[in-house]
């Protein structure tokens, strides 16, 4: 009987445990890959966006474009480019006035739907990531679980960054300075950069910043619809 009792015992361990290790291991792996997104706000715009395009054709690696609605007309051919070349396309509201897109919940959602149709037009791609301006917790405006539920019910996801460049806040500072505070050891890293007709320096950073990322063993990816959600809710 004991016999009997101790073979059980090695099926049920055979069965159960070594698998549930091997799930355990391959997760373990997949945490070590290192992921690094080149995000972009503000554009298209004209010079900018399309030297930082050179750059990242250079340099073989993808990026995220959150764009605004308004300044896509007569940069068409940039959002073509974009998806040519293998990068995403967000939303980043229309106007980006911040007395417009933060007067109601309504109003945000109205003005990232239609960019979302902009964008279509010119692409026959339907984007629905989107990145709030200034971000989702900001001077204007604190995210609320309300506000996110009705995004997901319009079939919107929130994309923050956990690593900002400032790049934004003071275009004008070095290059030199943007490329160090966009270098961060998180994974995943988020990167908040700008590609707005202001932000010259940003495209000087840029190759010291993807030569970083290159050099710690970061694979570049590009934000997606099944890229996990980056946001916070706050208490007002």
């Amino acid at each position: 009987m004991q016999v009997i009792k101790k073979t059980f015992l090695l099926i049920l361990i055979f069965i159960f445990i070594i698998p549930q290790y091997k799930c355990f291991s391959l997760t373990e792996e997949a945490r070590t890959e290192k992921i690094v997104y080149l995000t972009f706000d503000d554009g298209p715009s004209e010079i900018i966006t399309r030297e930082i395009l050179d750059i990242l054709k250079e340099y073989n690696v993808n990026a995220t474009f959150f764009l605004i609605g308004k300044m896509i007309k007569g940069q068409e051919q940039d959002l073509r480019r974009m998806v040519d070349e293998g990068h995403s396309l967000g939303l980043h509201t229309y106007s980006h006035e911040r007395n417009k897109i933060y007067r109601s919940n309504q109003s945000f959602i109205d003005e990232m739907i239609l960019t979302q149709q902009i964008i279509y037009e010119v692409t026959g791609f339907k984007t629905n990531i989107l990145r709030f301006p200034f971000g989702s917790n900001n001077g204007s405006y604190k995210l609320s679980a309300s506000m996110v539920n009705n995004l997901h019910n319009s079939e919107l996801k929130i994309y923050d960054w956990n690593v900002d460049s400032t790049d934004g806040l003071n275009p004008k500072i070095e290059p030199s300075m943007i490329a160090k505070r966009a270098q961060s050891i998180k994974n995943p890293a988020v990167i908040l950069l700008h590609c707005g007709a202001v932000n010259k320096n940003t495209v000087k950073a840029l190759p010291s910043i993807i030569e970083y990322y290159k050099k710690n063993d970061y694979k570049f990816k590009v934000i997606t619809s099944e890229t996990p959600e980056v946001y916070r809710i706050r208490r007002k």
